[in-house]
């Protein structure tokens, strides 16, 4: 494979120069060679590692989560109960995000079923928004990104 250019990694992996940047930065991804003239040049184990990461963002995984499993990945005899451990680990928090969203689904219907039109003064949303007592479950914290 011909080396690529950090815009051609991009365009191949579809991950964005700025984000391949910060990965180098924090070591998620080898620094690449670099040619004569100082331009960074990729080959395809950084089109892989590129590849696995955006992969493992997409599923919800933390950087650290994936850099524990990079490193794991480089000891294929191993036995996998640390990457078991990770991906479950991933597991429950997305279940809870579920359990997050499900309660935020049914405060935010009830919220919308008392006020039905009517005055803002009078509006069951801005109450709500006012006095968080007014929620039927306090189990509507903010649901955190990935």
């Amino acid at each position: 494979m011909k080396p690529l250019s950090i815009g051609k990694l991009s365009e191949q992996t579809g991950v964005k120069v700025t984000t391949i940047r910060y990965y180098e930065s924090i070591g998620l991804v080898d620094e690449p060679h670099r040619s004569p003239s100082k331009r960074r040049l990729y080959d395809e184990d950084a089109v892989q590692t590129l590849l696995f990461i955006r992969h493992g963002r997409e599923l919800g995984f933390s950087i650290n989560a994936i850099q524990n499993l990079l490193g794991l990945q480089t000891s294929p005899d191993r036995d996998c109960s640390e990457v078991n451990a990770i991906a479950t680990e991933q597991l429950m928090q997305i279940q809870q995000r579920i359990a997050q969203l499900n309660a935020l689904e049914t405060e935010l219907k009830r919220m919308i079923r008392e006020c039905e039109g009517g005055r803002v003064g009078t509006c069951g949303v801005i109450a709500a928004l006012n006095n968080h007592g007014k929620c039927v479950t306090g189990e509507h914290a903010r649901v955190l990104p990935f």
